[in-house]
């Protein structure tokens, strides 16, 4: 029995590390092997967190396809028995309720691109790592690793290849394991790019995800991805254009950070780059966000993507492996935790300033945010929601007082009233930077060389007035605003009638139509006593409808406000019998998928109906395309892509034959132009104009073609148009303009236009002179956007073509876009 008990006291004796599986061992292969299924990932951090003190497993959510998303936190046995205490200090710190020196918390994020798959493999040796060899670096931190933020994406990317990969790795790089399939495994279940969504938090993964990261906010975050095959590795410092919101000290301290990550690559002769590429600017990355929240947050960057696989051939004629492609992330993860470790009370400091002075003294030039509902409260508080879920304190004003601000629609500033039901959106707030930067009108760009959009102030993408205020004002505001859904009691009915004005009211719309209940729209104003109701409003009649009475209840479920009328019999306007009340069809619809299409724009209109609005979509594969049936269909969407298909004249012809007949055809983005070069009765814009100015500035100047080389990259930009915001003026008369005011504000990507329609169909939202608002536009491309259509449609037969040359879904955070999409779905051709 003593043997027993000295067994028993011989293994109490073991340290905690030595119980801890090893990647190795618990794989039964060295991490970088193979590519390891998400499953047995999830199964590897749960056995570690069982046998460690030192780690916590927390789920704290799960994908759409129901895979869960798991972090683990880890630190040493005495910060681990106060942990709570810590996470409480530390938001503390943020609000300023807290003071004084804590653990440094460090949050390591991998895998947000699921095709950049190395990262998950990499998170796996630095947990194992953390507790048992480097347990010092838990001492004065506290870490969190996300191993995949995108478990559906790494799992298309881990089965594509896992199933088709050669025995022994082939480094050709034409071999058909390095060409994943559409639609990759870069995004999640509905193809979004989960980096680009941080602040707009359109997809589950990221509500979740960012739901943690503001319950912790980390002093340093490092988001894990992959770039080309061929490229060396990439680490902070980060490229202009840095946003000048970004302080002195973070930017002090990510040099510092990649001075020390270059030792160890210096050490092992690894080529690495930094300051080039990956700017800080757009506010919804992996490394803006937290950056922006107060954070050092970068991105790190490891050769290889989808194509690498297990190994692959380099332009140098190296060979890249997977297994070298985990120890650069390893090394670097590692290399990051020891200098934040190792400053972690400089770390603390400056992160208690960075909140003080946000409360105290905001940056930027504007302290206050006032933004009106102007008849539209579903979209207010839609915004107010949107800056809830950052964090961001708001409130709605319960009385009048006067104000003067710069007007985003207008561009100049002016007196103005702050109304009851108002939005206002102070800077005297933690969050102060991350609002300077989602509401600033015009953020300044140190560098036009960027890879993302340059525009997205709030008021432009959600369509309402809004006022920037240099001064701090603070009229007495409420958290909510005053409920004003009306719901008609019981009684006689001839019909319901409901706004048109938001996605909200889309919902209502569909979820009418799946109920088969028949609606009706008004195509121009109609008056019923004192109120006049305007073109686009939802009738629901008794005739023809025998569940009207579910009507109610359904739009009280929806919060959609409803208006009971008596009678068809209008004061001015058209009766609800006339031809001019229009009926809507339940449609059948259909997109196109696969080979060509671009699967971020399909993803989002396949979000669109089935997240958003709750519709039933058909999606028919691009290589079925040719041959399939479209009789059934009442809307076909093309979205942004190149068919091979239009290519074929006897397709495209077939096509057109549906559209006459009847069919709804919309198209997005390229496929506008691609119908532009077929007969379709529509062409874009020319470029005469600006090739007219450019000769004239060569005759004044013969040698100004002579360009620097090492300037290239600057000279492309002339032709470069990432992402700015013009104002569209709106025919609001035609329903693809239903809902709107006489203007929209399109995110720009392309310097596509059509030329206006002068026959057979209607340009509908179109760019005249001096339209451009903000964000960065080259010269040669700011030259060719005027006097054009943007948004339009071509009739033909008994049927249209709807063009949207841009993009009114973009990333699904640009909400005023969606009703003039609802609007080509279920209102145009009606």
């Amino acid at each position: 029995m003593r043997y027993i008990f000295l067994f028993l006291a011989i293994l109490a004796a073991i340290p905690t590390s030595q119980a801890q599986p090893s990647p190795q061992t618990f794989l039964q292969y060295q991490p970088g092997a193979r590519f390891t299924p998400h499953f047995k990932v999830m199964e590897y951090f749960r056995q570690v967190a069982e046998a460690s003190k030192n780690v916590k497993l927390e789920t704290y959510g799960e994908t759409y396809e129901g895979r869960p998303l798991v972090m683990a936190i880890l630190s040493s046995p005495e910060n681990m028995a106060r942990l709570e205490d810590i996470r409480k200090h530390n938001l503390g710190l943020v609000s300023g309720s807290a003071q004084g020196a804590q653990p440094v918390i460090i949050w390591l994020s991998y895998n947000v691109h699921g095709n950049e798959a190395v990262s998950t493999e990499a998170a796996m040796k630095t947990l194992y790592t953390l507790l048992t060899e480097r347990q010092e670096l838990l001492k004065n931190a506290v870490v969190i690793i996300d191993p995949c933020l995108n478990p559906d994406g790494r799992e298309r990317y881990v089965n594509f290849y896992n199933s088709i990969h050669s025995k022994q790795p082939d480094a050709t790089p034409y071999a058909r394991e390095h060409y994943e399939p559409w639609p990759g495994g870069r995004s999640n279940h509905y193809y979004f790019d989960l980096n680009r969504d941080w602040a707009w938090q359109t997809q589950t993964e990221s509500r979740q995800r960012v739901l943690q990261y503001n319950r912790w906010m980390p002093q340093v975050h490092v988001d894990f991805h992959e770039q080309g095959v061929d490229a060396p590795y990439y680490f902070a410092p980060a490229a202009e254009p840095l946003h000048d919101a970004i302080t002195e000290w973070q930017r002090a301290f990510q040099v510092q950070i990649g001075k020390h990550n270059a030792t160890y690559f210096d050490a092992k002769g690894w080529l690495y780059f930094t300051r080039e590429q990956f700017d800080l600017f757009y506010p919804s990355y992996g490394d803006t966000y937290p950056t922006y929240n107060g954070s050092i947050g970068m991105t790190y960057e490891q050769g290889g993507g989808g194509r690498a696989g297990l190994a692959i051939t380099t332009r140098q004629g190296d060979t890249l492996t997977l297994k070298d492609r985990v120890e650069h992330h390893f090394i670097t993860g590692m290399a990051t935790l020891e200098v934040s470790a190792a400053n972690a009370d400089k770390l603390v400091k400056e992160f208690t300033g960075y909140f003080a002075d946000a409360r105290s003294k905001p940056s930027g030039d504007y302290k206050t945010y006032v933004v009106k509902g102007a008849g539209n409260a579903e979209k207010l508080l839609s915004l107010s929601e949107t800056l809830r879920r950052n964090d961001i304190v708001t409130g709605f004003a319960t009385g009048s007082s006067a104000g003067t601000g710069f007007n985003y629609f207008t561009g100049k500033t002016e007196k103005f009233n702050i109304e009851k039901g108002d939005l206002v959106v102070s800077a005297y707030q933690p969050r102060s930077n991350l609002v300077r930067v989602l509401f600033e009108p015009v953020a300044r760009l140190t560098d036009s060389v960027t890879y993302d959009i340059t525009a997205w102030a709030l008021p432009y993408a959600y369509g309402l007035p809004a006022y920037a205020v240099t001064a701090k004002i603070d009229p007495p505001v409420s958290a909510e605003p005053e409920k004003t859904v009306v719901v008609p009691a019981e009684g006689n009915t001839y019909a319901y009638l409901a706004p048109w004005n938001s996605t909200k009211d889309l919902k209502f719309l569909a979820a009418l139509l799946n109920r088969n209940i028949k609606v009706r729209y008004s195509e121009a104003p109609f008056t019923i006593g004192e109120k006049t109701y305007p073109a686009g409003t939802l009738i629901m009649t008794k005739a023809g409808n025998p569940s009207l009475d579910a009507v109610p209840a359904i739009a009280a479920k929806m919060e959609v406000s409803l208006v009971k009328v008596p009678t068809g019999f209008v004061d001015k306007g058209a009766d609800f019998g006339s031809d001019k009340i229009r009926f809507i069809r339940k449609p059948k619809v259909a997109v196109v998928a696969g080979d060509g299409v671009s699967s971020l724009s399909m993803g989002e209109i396949w979000h669109f109906f089935e997240q958003q609005i709750d519709y039933p979509l058909t999606v028919i594969p691009s290589s079925s395309l040719a041959s399939a049936s479209w009789r059934d269909l009442d809307v076909l969407i093309l979205p942004d892509g190149n068919y091979s298909a239009l290519a074929d004249k006897q397709t495209a012809e077939r096509l057109k034959d549906w559209v006459k007949a009847g069919g709804r055809l919309i198209a997005l983005e390229d496929a506008v132009g691609q119908l532009a070069q077929g007969e379709w009765g529509f062409s874009l814009k020319k470029e005469e104009e600006e090739n007219k100015d450019k000769k004239e500035e060569e005759k004044k100047d013969p040698y100004l073609p002579l360009k620097p080389y090492e300037n290239r990259e600057r000279e492309s930009v002339s032709q470069f148009i990432p992402g700015a915001i013009y104002k569209v003026h709106l025919d609001k008369t035609h329903p693809l303009a239903f809902g709107y005011p006489e203007y929209y504000y399109t995110l720009k990507q392309s310097d596509k236009l059509v030329q206006f329609i002068e026959s057979d169909g209607w340009n509908v939202g179109v760019l005249k002179q001096n339209d451009y608002l903000t964000g960065f536009v080259g010269a040669q491309t700011k030259l060719r956007l005027n006097n054009g259509m943007l948004f339009g449609v071509k009739e033909m037969g008994q049927g249209e073509v709807v063009l949207l040359t841009d993009n009114p879904l973009f990333r699904s955070f640009w909400e005023n876009g969606k009703l003039m999409f609802g609007n080509a779905v279920f209102m145009v051709g009606q």
